[in-house]
C-alpha cells in the first residue's frame, strides 16, 4: 500500500569602495503603467501577455506591451526575495566593457542607442509581483505552496524606456590610461554593488550603460554595460553592441538607421526554451521526471565523494564538517556560523589578452588533439589552480593529490527543444560541472617550467577528459535534466535563501567550485539581431564604419557565491580576451595577478607545443597522488566489490525497466519509475539515521541539557577533527557512503535486504520461477467476498503483517482508518504509524519525534465499473487497484473482522509493485489466526506475489494499554513545534487530496 509521506520527506530534506565619477547629465526614470490581459488560446499565453501597440520611435512600426512570468533561473538572478528574512538579497549583475578605437558624437550615439534598445522587450521592462507564496509549510519556512503574485516582466509599449533612463556620460576623458582606469573601476564597482541603486525593479530599467568619452572623436572611448543578469547573457550583449555600432555607422553615412532594427517578442525563459512550452514544474509536477532525472541527481550527489578543493589551504576552516554544514543550511542557518565579514567581500579583477599569434597556435593545437578551445581552457584552469590552493604553492609539485570541480558555462540555446535562437536580449546561460584530478600542488608550475612530452600529453589528456565529460553530459540529456531539477527546487523551495545562507558561511565562504570557465566563443561567428527586410541574420562584425572594437571584457559576480577562480573570456578580432574575477580576501589582488599571468603563460606554452627533455620527467606526480589517495582507493575497491555483488540483480532490473519503457506509454512509464525510485531511495537513507540515533542514546556518561551525552559530543568532535584534518578520510567516508547506498539498493533488488518491506525487484521470482505482471481480481478473489458491503468496510483496521516496500519495517502500531467520501465515489485512508519500533531502535525509539504517532492520508476512488471489493488507489502520479481479496465476519453481528488486501501496479507488462496487507479489527492476533490468513492467501494464489510467511513482515505492537511516550526529548520536540508541524502536514495532505 502506497504511503503518502512525500510532503514530510521534502520538508525534512529542505530542512573600502572606489570613488565614482560625477556624470555630465542627470537621469530621470519614467514609470510605465500598463494594463495587459492574458490570452487563453495557447499554453504560451499562460506566461505571455500583450496589449495595445504604439509607434516605435523613428519608424512606423508598432510596439506591443508585453508581459511574462519569470522562469526559475531568472528568479534566482533577479533575485526573488524571501519574505521571512530581513536581509535583502542583491541582484546578480552582468557587466561588459567595450573599448572602441574612436568616439561618435553624443547626438548620433544617443539616436543609435535609442533605436537599438526600443526593439527589445527586456530592455524596456520592469518587474511586477513579489513572488511570495500563499504560505510556507515547513518548520524552517523554506517549502513554498502557491504563488498568487509571481514576479513578472512587464514591457510597456506606450511608454518605452528612453536613452536618458539608462545612459550616463563622462566627458573629457582624454588620457588613455585614465580611460582604462575609469572603465575598470566601474566594471568592478558594478559587479560588487549590493544595492544596485541604478536598477529600480518596480519601475525599470533593469540595466544601464556608462560612456567614458574623450573630447576628440579620433580617440578611443569606453562603454560599460551593467545589466540585471535575468535579462542578459554575454551573447545577447555582443549582439546589442553590434546593433548599436551598426546604427552609429548608418546614421553617420545615411543620416538614418537603414535597415531599421526589427521589433521582437518577449523572449521565453530558459526553462521554456530547453524543456518546451508548458513543461515547467508548475505545469507538469513529478510527471516531468524520468530515469535520466534520477541519474542526474545521483551523479550530482556522487560528486561530493571526490571532495573537490573549493578554498585555498590557508582559508580552510579545519573544524567544519561538510555534511553537518549541509544539514545546517537546510535548517535555515549558516554552516560553521555566519561570516561576519561576508559583506566586506569584493571582486578583484585582472584583464589579460592572449596575442593573435598565440590564439591561432592554440586553436591549431586543439584541432590536432581533437578538443575545443573550451576544453583547453578548463585544463589550463585546473593546472593553474593546482598552483594556488596549497600552502606551499611556490615550491613545486608535492603534497596531497586534489580533485578539482570546474564550472563550465553553456549557452542553453543549443539544447533540448532549443526554441530560443537569440532573436532578442535574454538570459539563456547554463552550466555543467567537470570533475578533474587528482593533481598535486604545483603541477601547473612544473608544467610551465619543464614542459616535457609526457607532461604535454598529460595536458591534452586532461582537455580530452573535459571533452568526454561534456559530451556525456549532453548525450544523456544533462542540460534538460539540470534545468528540470533546478526548476523543481526553485518552484517548491526558497532556493534564494539557501544560496544566501551558503554565501554567509564561514566554512565555505560561498565557494562551491575550484574554478569556473565561461567561454563565449568567437565574437565574429555569432549571429546579429535581425533587421527589417533582411534575409536571414548576418554575423557580428568587430568594425562598423570607422568604429572598431579594441577590447571587450565581461563578468558576473562571484563575491557572494560561486567559484574560487572564475574566468570569463571570448575571442575578439583573433585575440583571446580574459577577465579573472575571484573574490577578495580569499584571493587577494596580488595572488589574482599571479594567477592570471600563470594561466596565460600556460596557454602560451601549450600553443607553442614545444617540449623539453628533463632528467626529472618521471612519474613522481602520479606516485605522489597514489600515495596520498591510498585509503580512498582501497575504500573504492571495497565499495565497488560490494555493489558488484548485486550486479546480476541490477542487470535484471534494468532489463525489466527497458521492457517497461518499450511497452508502456511514456507518461505511465515515467510515473511508475518515479514511484519506485522514491521508495528505493527512502529505505537506505533511513538506516544510518537509526544507527546514529542508537549510538547517541546508547552513549554513557553525563548528559548535556538532559538530552545529549557529553561523551557523544566529544566523540563527534574527535571524528570531525579527523575528518577535516585528512582529505583521505573525507574522501573515503564519502565513497563509502555512496557505495553503501547502492549496495543496499542492490540487496533490495536481489531480495536479501528484507522480503517484507524491501523486495524491490520488478517481476520478482517465486521459488525460482519468474512471475510476470499482475493477476486479475477474479483470479485472487475469494468466496467470502460475495455480497461484499463497502459501507461496512469503513472504520479502524489494525495492520498485522505486510509485504510492501512503500512501508518501513522500522515502524509499529500501524492502523488504517477507512472512510468513504463523495457519496461513496471516493475514499480516504488515514494511515497512522509510530516509529521507530522498540526492536528496530532499542535505545532511541522513545526519543523519536514520531514516537507518539504521525498520520498520512491515502486517497482513491470507487469505480462503478469495477467489481465490489476493488478500490482505486492513487498518488505519486500513478493509480492502481487495491483488491480486497478476503474478509471474515463476526458470526453474530455480520461485521467484518479480518481482511486481506492486495495492491498491484503493472506497466508495460512488468509488475512494478505489489502490496499485501493482513488486517484485523482487533489490535492483537494469535499466531494461529495469522497462519490461517496465510492459508487463505495461499488458496487465493497470492504466495507467488509475496504472501507466504517468509515474505511478509510482522508489524510490531506495544501493549494496548501503553500510554503516550513522554521524556526530555518529547518535551524538546514539543518546544520547537514538531507536533504542530506534523499536524500542519497532516492537514495539508488531507486537504490536498480532497
Amino acid at each position: 500500500m502506497m504511503r503518502a509521506i512525500l510532503s514530510l520527506l521534502v520538508a525534512a530534506v529542505l530542512v573600502g569602495p572606489l570613488q565614482g565619477f560625477v556624470p555630465s547629465n542627470g537621469k530621470t526614470t519614467t514609470q510605465s503603467n500598463i494594463k495587459f490581459q492574458q490570452e487563453s488560446s495557447t499554453r504560451r499565453s499562460m506566461f505571455y501577455a500583450d496589449t495595445e501597440t504604439t509607434s516605435k520611435p523613428n519608424s512606423g512600426e508598432q510596439q506591443k506591451s508585453q508581459a511574462r512570468v519569470l522562469g526559475s533561473q531568472e528568479n534566482l538572478m533577479l533575485p526573488r526575495q524571501y519574505g521571512p528574512s530581513p536581509d535583502k538579497f542583491p541582484q546578480m549583475t552582468h557587466v561588459c566593457s567595450v573599448v572602441l578605437n574612436a568616439t561618435p558624437s553624443e547626438k548620433i550615439f544617443k539616436q543609435a542607442l535609442q533605436e537599438a534598445m526600443s526593439v527589445h522587450p527586456l530592455l524596456n521592462a520592469r518587474i511586477q509581483g513579489d513572488g511570495e507564496p500563499d504560505k510556507r509549510i515547513d518548520l524552517m519556512q523554506m517549502v513554498r505552496e502557491g504563488e498568487p503574485n509571481p514576479c513578472t516582466f512587464v514591457s510597456s509599449g506606450d511608454q518605452p524606456m528612453k536613452v536618458e533612463d539608462v545612459l550616463t556620460i563622462y566627458n573629457n576623458v582624454d588620457d588613455e590610461e585614465e580611460l582604462t582606469r575609469r572603465w575598470q573601476t566601474t566594471f568592478v564597482e558594478d559587479l560588487d554593488d549590493p544595492e544596485a541603486s541604478w536598477c529600480n525593479k518596480e519601475k525599470g530599467p533593469l540595466w544601464k550603460v556608462e560612456w567614458h568619452r574623450p573630447s576628440s572623436p579620433n580617440k578611443p572611448c569606453a562603454l560599460v554595460f551593467s545589466l540585471n543578469h535575468a535579462i542578459s547573457d554575454q551573447s545577447s550583449v555582443n549582439r546589442f553592441v553590434d546593433q548599436i555600432l551598426q546604427n552609429v555607422a548608418s546614421l553617420e553615412e545615411k543620416k538614418k538607421v537603414v535597415p531599421p532594427s526589427k521589433p521582437q517578442e518577449m523572449p521565453m525563459s530558459v526553462e521554456d526554451s530547453v524543456l518546451g512550452l508548458g513543461q515547467r514544474w508548475s505545469d507538469v509536477g513529478p510527471g516531468g521526471l524520468s530515469l535520466n532525472t534520477v541519474k542526474y541527481v545521483l551523479g550530482k550527489a556522487a560528486e561530493g565523494a571526490k571532495n573537490p578543493v573549493i578554498l585555498p589551504e590557508k582559508a580552510v576552516k579545519k573544524e567544519g564538517n561538510p555534511l553537518l554544514g549541509a544539514l545546517t543550511i537546510i535548517s535555515g542557518k549558516t554552516a560553521g556560523g555566519q561570516d561576519e565579514k561576508s559583506d566586506e567581500r569584493e571582486t578583484t579583477a585582472q584583464f589579460r589578452t592572449l596575442s593573435k599569434e598565440s590564439t591561432s597556435q592554440l586553436l591549431e593545437q586543439c584541432r590536432a588533439n581533437g578538443v575545443s578551445m573550451s576544453n583547453a581552457l578548463t585544463a589550463a584552469m585546473t593546472l593553474t589552480a593546482a598552483d594556488f590552493v596549497g600552502n606551499e604553492s611556490e615550491s613545486g609539485a608535492g603534497g596531497e593529490g586534489r580533485n578539482f570541480k570546474v564550472l563550465q558555462s553553456l549557452d542553453m540555446r543549443r539544447f533540448g527543444k532549443a526554441l530560443d535562437q537569440g532573436e532578442t536580449m535574454a538570459c539563456m546561460a547554463g552550466s555543467h560541472d567537470l570533475m578533474l584530478g587528482p593533481f598535486v600542488d604545483g603541477s601547473g608550475k612544473i608544467f610551465r617550467e619543464t614542459p616535457t612530452q609526457r607532461r604535454m600529453d598529460k595536458f591534452w589528456k586532461l582537455a580530452q577528459e573535459s571533452k568526454k565529460q561534456t559530451e556525456t553530459f549532453v548525450e544523456t540529456n544533462g542540460p534538460e535534466e539540470a534545468v528540470r531539477v533546478f526548476d523543481f527546487a526553485m518552484t517548491i523551495a526558497d532556493l534564494n535563501n539557501l544560496v544566501h545562507l551558503t554565501a554567509q558561511s564561514k566554512d565555505t565562504q560561498g565557494r562551491a567550485y575550484s574554478a569556473g570557465v565561461t567561454n563565449v566563443g568567437v565574437y565574429e561567428r555569432q549571429q546579429a539581431f535581425e533587421r527589417e527586410g533582411s534575409e536571414g541574420r548576418n554575423l557580428l562584425q568587430v568594425q562598423h564604419g570607422k568604429y572598431k572594437i579594441e577590447d571587450l571584457y565581461f563578468a558576473t559576480p562571484h563575491t557572494r557565491s560561486g567559484c574560487l577562480y572564475p574566468l570569463s573570456c571570448m575571442t575578439v578580432n583573433g585575440e583571446f580576451k580574459f577577465t579573472f574575477h575571484p573574490m577578495s580576501p580569499v584571493v587577494n589582488e596580488e595572488t589574482n595577478a599571479k594567477f592570471a599571468d600563470a594561466f596565460v603563460e600556460t596557454l602560451e606554452v601549450v600553443a607553442k607545443g614545444e617540449t623539453v627533455e628533463s632528467a626529472n620527467d618521471d612519474d613522481s606526480e602520479v606516485v605522489s597522488a597514489l600515495k596520498n589517495n591510498g585509503l580512498p582507493m582501497l575504500t573504492a575497491i571495497i565499495g565497488a566489490t560490494a555493489v558488484a555483488s548485486h550486479a546480476g540483480a541490477y542487470a535484471t532490473f534494468f532489463q525489466s525497466v527497458m521492457e517497461m519503457k518499450q511497452n508502456a506509454e511514456p507518461a505511465d512509464f515515467q510515473s511508475a519509475l518515479n514511484f519506485w525510485i522514491f521508495f528505493a531511495v527512502g529505505h537506505p537513507i533511513l538506516q544510518p539515521i537509526l544507527w546514529i540515533s542508537d549510538v547517541l542514546h546508547g552513549t554513557p556518561g553525563p548528559m548535556v541539557g538532559g538530552l545529549v551525552p557529553l561523551l557523544f559530543i566529544a566523540g563527534n568532535a574527535a571524528f570531525i577533527a579527523a575528518f577535516n584534518m585528512s582529505q583521505q578520510i573525507r574522501t573515503s567516508v564519502n565513497i563509502a557512503a555512496v557505495a553503501a547506498f547502492f549496495a543496499y539498493v542492490g540487496a533490495g533488488l536481489d531480495g536479501t535486504a528484507g522480503m517484507g518491506d524491501f523486495n524491490l525487484a520488478l517481476d520478482d521470482p517465486y521459488k525460482g520461477q519468474i512471475v510476470k505482471g499482475c493477476p486479475a481480481y477474479d483470479e485472487v478473489r475469494q468466496p467470502s467476498m460475495d455480497n461484499f458491503d463497502l459501507e461496512k468496510y469503513q472504520g479502524l483496521w489494525y495492520e498485522h503483517k505486510f509485504h510492501d516496500w512503500t512501508q518501513f519495517k522500522e515502524v509499529y502500531d500501524t492502523t488504517l482508518g477507512i472512510k468513504l467520501t463523495d457519496g461513496g465515489r471516493g475514499w480516504i485512508d488515514d494511515f497512522a504509524v509510530k516509529g521507530p519500533a522498540p526492536e528496530a531502535a532499542k535505545l532511541s525509539w522513545d526519543k523519536s519525534p514520531v514516537a507518539n504517532g504521525a498520520h498520512y492520508f491515502l486517497f482513491g476512488r470507487v469505480d462503478p465499473n469495477d467489481a465490489p471489493g476493488i478500490l482505486r488507489e492513487s498518488g505519486f502520479g500513478v493509480e492502481f487497484p487495491n483488491y480486497i481479496v478476503d474478509v471474515q465476519k463476526d458470526p453474530s453481528s455480520g461485521e467484518y473482522t479480518e481482511s486481506i488486501q492486495f495492491q498491484c501496479l503493472e506497466r508495460g507488462g512488468v509488475r512494478v509493485f505489489e502490496g499485501i496487507n493482513f488486517m484485523s479489527r482487533n489490535p492483537t492476533m494469535t499466531n494461529d489466526e495469522l497462519m490461517a490468513m496465510h492459508a487463505r492467501a495461499e488458496k487465493a494464489g497470492m504466495y507467488p506475489y509475496g504472501a507466504s510467511p517468509e515474505q511478509m513482515h510482522t508489524v510490531a505492537r506495544r501493549p494496548v494499554d501503553a500510554g503516550d511516550v513522554d521524556n526530555n526529548w518529547q518535551a524538546m520536540w514539543r518546544a520547537i513545534g514538531v507536533d504542530k508541524l506534523l499536524e500542519l502536514l497532516t492537514e495539508s495532505i488531507e486537504d490536498g487530496g480532497r
